[in-house]
């Protein structure tokens, strides 16, 4: 394997995607370090340009494209911002709703990664003339010897953001750099090299949770898009036992809000099993119910070529969750996998990301799921 693309002799023009945060602005620092012509943008992506952070947990607002703006003017490069929220609107937010309303549970992350961050923002850069995207997410592209490009984990595993980034397939990695990925540093240390650089970002917190639901609301966020919509909830064998306004606010695995007036008759705590949009009903049960052993999963995207046989992998579930083994196969198209152990609470909707030790082999949207003690729902 070559070094990572970042540390080449080559320069390349290299558009800097700048959120405004800290990490974004030490990744277009390091880049024109590294002997890169760079132009930092920041995408405008917010429906409504006029909000600020007050109050607000996202990475979209005014006051965001602000201090982009003011990280590029310290680093000396171009500054542009693009008006990207018809596009976010389409493909993200609208998928979202969607999503929920048909009781699956969507990861906005891994979306606005695949539809705006490299493809409508790096088809544009490409068309401009731009070489690679750089972006400040913690992940590390190889080029093997042969020209091919591999995604791999951040150096420092507590940081990793390659799970959100394993829908990128290889021609995608070939135009993309993540300058913070291949460095064990710390999140202070990295604070501390912006302060170094004169950033004024050095100190801001993080953003998190959903960009576009600012007070972190999805429950409020999608009952003015969907609207009240009254419904059962019901135990494993169908009796009622409590009620609710929308089926699409909640999530398997959900253990609170549930609003349930009596408890199970074993006492146990009580989660959300299954979501059914057609009867508009939610069902609850004990935890152990919650334990798959199988999972089918569709539009599976290869970060390189396509498994040729099935085999043993790691699995991660979540953006922050950990590792399990598994057993896949790539099945009509579909990705078929066995648990060696069962995982719990594991949501239609959500993206599973395989692994070869370090390497991202791709993720697909997990369709089905097997229950240990039950049928597939």
């Amino acid at each position: 394997m070559t070094e990572n693309p970042q540390r080449t002799a080559r320069p390349l023009r290299v558009l800097a995607a700048m959120s405004g945060g800290v990490d974004s602005a030490v990744a277009a620092a390091r880049a024109v370090e590294a002997g890169h012509d760079v132009t930092g943008v920041h995408l405008a992506l917010s429906a409504n340009p006029q909000s600020f952070r007050t109050g607000a947990r996202g990475c979209c607002t005014i006051e965001d494209s602000r201090d982009a703006r003011r990280a590029a003017d310290v680093i000396g490069i171009p500054f542009y911002c693009w008006d990207l929220a018809e596009r976010f609107r389409e493909d993200v937010v609208e998928d979202f709703v969607a999503e929920y309303e048909a009781g699956r549970t969507p990861n906005p992350c891994l979306r606005c990664n695949e539809k705006i961050k490299f493809a409508a923002l790096l088809d544009k850069a490409l068309a401009l003339g731009f070489d690679a995207v750089c972006t400040g997410h913690y992940a590390t592209v190889v080029v093997n010897e042969d020209g091919t490009r591999e995604l791999h984990r951040a150096s420092d595993m507590a940081k990793d953001q390659s799970y959100v980034l394993g829908v990128l397939d290889e021609k995608q990695l070939a135009h993309a750099l993540f300058p913070l990925g291949d460095t064990v540093t710390t999140k202070d240390e990295i604070r501390a090299e912006a302060e170094r650089r004169g950033l004024a970002v050095a100190k801001k917190p993080d953003s998190h949770d959903i960009c576009f639901i600012a007070d972190g609301d999805t429950q409020g966020f999608l009952a003015k898009r969907l609207g009240k919509a009254e419904g059962d909830i019901v135990d494993e064998s169908g009796t009622k036992v409590g009620s609710h306004d929308g089926a699409y606010g909640f999530t398997i695995g959900q253990r609170k809000g549930l609003r349930i007036g009596h408890p199970a008759p074993d006492g146990k705590p009580r989660y959300v099993l299954d979501i059914s949009p057609v009867n508009n009903t939610v069902t609850v049960g004990p935890a152990e119910a919650l334990d798959v052993s199988a999972l089918t999963a569709i539009r599976p995207r290869w970060c390189g070529s396509t498994p040729a046989a099935p085999g043993t992998y790691t699995a991660q579930l979540r953006a922050h969750g950990g590792e399990t083994e598994v057993f896949a196969e790539v099945v009509d198209g579909e990705l078929r996998v066995r648990f060696t152990e069962p995982v719990r609470g594991v949501a239609p909707g959500q993206a599973i990301v395989l692994y070869d030790d370090t390497r991202v082999v791709g993720s697909a949207t997990i369709a089905t799921t097997t229950r240990a003690t039950a049928a597939s729902v």
